[in-house]
């Protein structure tokens, strides 16, 4: 709590290209609900290296992330958006929080078993130690809710096991964080295996639609979208491939999954891909034409990068001077 409003922190990784299933399970939920709390959403570059990056890419990337945190509707003026790697705070409190995390708790980590699987030719330190970084991001801004997924969910609980061990010593200084309840975001699943979510890694590019995909490549990637053999538009366990794309439609024509039944009963799965690709489209027109214009706004976004990553630093550095006059740091001689 900072004055009378809570604090909600939450942030997206600067690689890859944003999927539908980041901006209608996450960001646009942001959206909807960044007008309730202070908030604070951080492009989170700094968990980027713990796998190899190219740096230029990397800061490519990286401010097209913060572009479309803007395009999609957060204003910059109420909300404070800016890059991890700009406030030192995140960083000089992971190493504080490492010393009051526990290898044991580590360990039990799922995340970090599932990416040493994939890069196993770089499991640094950084990949292990990923969780205390994000309890740092989230802890430096005494956030009260983090909107999380449920992949994410073991995270936010070792921030607050990791919160309540150092208040426990140290006396009320953490903000003890809770998950974001409210309105879920969609959860978006692959359009090749509708049993896993779709990803910005997905090595087949026909699984996922990029927030940057033309209108016909949408609707190309939706027309080879995996279904089934019943033939029939229903909401049901036993057709993932039918059940996300109604899901999908639900989510950006606004539309009951009961409506969807309805409007398509009787008619086949050739037309209610086709109609899933055009209000797909119909979503992403204006999120990419708004993209395009603030990419060319350099200016403007300099100066919102530098004001907002100020304002960040600001709240970062109350809470870290805390942390280090509680831990016997000496103070600072100004």
């Amino acid at each position: 709590m900072i004055g009378d409003r809570k604090v909600l922190f939450s942030g997206m990784q600067a690689t890859g290209n944003l999927t539908l299933g980041n901006y209608l399970g996450a960001l646009k939920n942001w959206v909807n609900i960044a007008d309730e709390y202070l908030t604070f959403f951080s492009v989170v570059d700094l968990h980027s290296i713990t796998v190899r990056q190219d740096p230029a890419q990397l800061r490519k990337q990286a401010r097209a992330l913060l572009t479309l945190y803007i395009a999609a509707g957060l204003d910059p003026e109420k909300n404070c958006i800016y890059y991890q790697s700009h406030v030192s705070g995140h960083a000089e409190l992971a190493w504080i929080l490492n010393c009051f995390t526990y290898m044991g708790e580590l360990n039990r980590m799922t995340q970090f078993k599932d990416k040493a699987a994939k890069h196993a030719d770089n499991i640094n330190a950084g990949l292990f130690t990923y969780p205390v970084l994000m309890a740092a991001d989230i802890l430096l801004y005494q956030a009260d809710v983090v909107p999380v997924g449920k992949d994410q969910l073991q995270h936010l609980e070792i921030t607050r096991d990791i919160a309540q061990r150092f208040n426990a010593i140290y006396g009320d200084v953490f903000t003890v964080p809770v998950p974001y309840v409210g309105k879920a975001g969609a959860k978006i699943m692959s359009l090749q295996d509708p049993a896993k979510k779709m990803s910005k890694s997905d090595e087949n590019p026909n699984a996922s639609i990029y927030l940057m995909d033309d209108p016909d490549t949408i609707l190309r990637k939706f027309k080879r979208a995996v279904t089934d053999s019943e033939g029939q538009i229903l909401y049901r366990e036993e057709q993932p491939g039918i059940k996300n794309l109604i899901d999908i439609y639900c989510a950006c024509a606004e539309k009951t999954p009961q409506e969807t039944e309805k409007e398509f009963e009787g008619r086949g799965y050739g037309e209610f891909k086709a109609a899933v690709g055009e209000a797909v489209v119909s979503v992403l027109r204006p999120l990419q034409e708004e993209f395009a214009r603030l990419s060319g706004e350099k200016a403007y976004l300099d100066g919102i990068i530098k004001q907002n990553g100020e304002k960040a630093e600001y709240y970062a550095l109350k809470t870290l001077r805390k942390v280090q006059r509680k831990v016997g740091f000496p103070e600072r001689i100004r």
